[in-house]
This record gives structure tokens, sequence and C-alpha cells, in this order.
């Protein structure tokens, strides 16, 4: 199961009508151009415009795919770390706090603070409230975090 944001739901919709209205047309249109140079065996931009068609068509149908199964979520105040939560923690030694959003897999970026609720940061804080400390595995060793806030 995949948990969207409204933001990254539009967005998809978004590249995915691209993708079907003009990318697709792109690429038809360099495959014709590509077959009127003739000798498709050893014609280059005719084999880049079929690898270009197939990743095009892969992108599409992961697209539709995320999107069938996604959840969208909405808003929520019960106080508890869940996918969508916005939360504060102070890592253990450290006297500056981290904002994390709490995202899906596919929105997770962590230079921009969005954090899967699949790592392990993630698996740790979920379920969580304000006040709680939890400690997980990093490639580093174990880190230890308490949340300062939840919304």
């Amino acid at each position: 199961m995949e948990y969207l944001t409204i933001e990254k739901k539009n967005a998809l919709e978004e590249e995915l009508n691209q993708l079907k209205s003009v990318r697709r047309k792109e690429i038809a249109d360099a495959l014709e151009y590509a077959k009127s140079l003739g000798d498709l065996s050893e014609n280059a931009e005719y084999h880049q415009a079929r690898e270009d068609q197939a990743n095009c068509e892969e992108r599409i149908a992961h697209i539709e795919q995320i999107l069938k199964n996604a959840v969208i979520l909405s808003d929520h105040k019960d106080g508890f770390v869940s996918v969508g939560s916005k939360v504060v923690v102070l890592k253990k030694g450290e006297k500056e706090t981290r904002n994390f959003d709490i995202v899906g897999s596919e929105e997770a970026d962590s230079i921009a603070g969005k954090i899967s609720n699949e790592s392990p940061i993630g698996r740790a804080l979920l379920g969580k409230v304000k006040g709680d400390t939890v400690t997980f595995e990093t490639p580093k060793g174990q880190a230890t975090y308490t949340i300062k806030s939840v919304e």
C-alpha cells in the first residue's frame, strides 16, 4: 500500500497526463522520423526512440499502479505519529531539533525532511506520541530521538 499526500497525488496525475498526452506524441514523432532514415538495424535514432518509448510506457504503468493502490492522507489531530504527521524530534546528544514529515515511500526526500514510513526512523516513530523516546538501528549504530511535538 502506498501513502500519498494530496499534493503528491496531484503531481503524479499531472505527470501521467503529460506522459500520455505530450511525451507519447513526441516519441511517436521521433519513431516516424527515425523510420524515414532507412535501415533500422543500424539506426541509432530509431533504437533511442524505442528505448524512450519503453521507458515512458513503464513510467505510465508505474504511476497508474501507484494511483490505483494509493491511500490519500488527510489531516488528523489524534496526537499519534502516523503517515502524514509532522514531527519535531530531538536527537540524543544534540541541541537542535529536527523536523520530519512522515510520508509514503514514493514521496520520501530526506533532504526536504520527508521520511518514509518504511525507513528505520519512520517505523520507530509510528504510533508514538509527544514525549516518547525511540531508539532504532542506523548504518552508523543506534540512534535515539525524543518526540517534541506531533501535528
